[in-house]
């Protein structure tokens, strides 16, 4: 099984490294800063090999520069942003294959949050690492795409198995849940995931991972077609995407 160690940074930041124990081979997903990892490192006596980042933002490759010079590692990024991700040195584009170990991870393209984001889906891990794409209960700002852009992004991550845990890479899960509360107010399963998360938020840990059948049943973002919320909207004959855009611009000023 992939190890997954998660890393809190910065103020809502989260960074994984994963490793393999019978290769050895350790990979930092979206290390926004070195000093934490080197630190993790030195204390599970690991050595990193990659770095995979999903977009080009500073907060998810601000450690790339430090870690490739402490350890030699190998940095893995979307050919769409390889001029924007500092040292990269392998661009990979949608449906190729990253190893770590004996660990196999597909890259899906994801744009919408910005041009050219990816997200790397470990199947027999059941492990996504989605970057800014989709978090708990929430998805990504439109920085760079369009609304249909994300909405097709969101669709194949729909689609992955039930009980594939969803890592993203910012604890935004308390805001995401009181906006999904305000579109969906009657969603029995709602509330009581939010009631975990607030009961694991009191004792400092982490909401995150989720999994693709929690998201199904609460996320917003994968809930276009729910008729309470059109109604909450106004958008009963709407067509899905466009319920999704209604949703991503009243979220941007929730």
């Amino acid at each position: 099984m992939l190890e997954i160690i998660q890393i809190p940074v910065l103020s809502d930041n989260y960074i994984y490294l994963l490793h393999d124990s019978v290769s050895g081979e350790t990979a930092a997903v979206d290390p926004a800063v070195a000093e934490p990892v080197l630190a993790m490192l030195k204390q599970r006596d690991w050595q990193l090999t990659y770095i995979l980042n999903t977009h080009h933002h500073s907060d998810h490759v601000g450690g790339n520069l430090e870690l490739k010079h402490e350890t030699g590692c190998q940095i893995i990024g979307s050919a769409k942003d390889k001029h924007r991700i500092p040292a990269i040195d392998r661009c990979v584009s949608e449906g190729e294959r990253i190893t770590v170990g004996s660990h196999s991870a597909q890259v899906i393209d994801t744009a919408g949050h910005t041009s050219g984001h990816i997200v790397y889906y470990f199947a027999e891990d059941n492990a996504l690492f989605c970057g800014d794409t989709l978090f708990v209960m929430g998805c990504g700002r439109l920085f760079e795409g369009s609304a249909e852009q994300l909405w097709q992004s969101l669709q194949t991550l729909k689609a992955l198995p039930a009980e594939t845990r969803v890592y993203c890479a910012h604890e935004y899960t308390e805001n995401n849940a009181r906006f999904a509360l305000s579109v969906e107010s009657a969603n029995l399963a709602l509330h009581n995931k939010i009631a975990l998360v607030q009961q694991q938020r009191a004792k400092g840990l982490p909401a995150v991972p989720s999994t693709i059948a929690e998201e199904l049943a609460t996320n917003p973002f994968f809930r276009e077609d729910s008729t309470a919320i059109r109604a909450s909207l106004h958008c009963m004959d709407n067509k899905p995407v466009e319920v999704f855009a209604e949703l991503r611009r009243l979220k941007d000023s929730f």
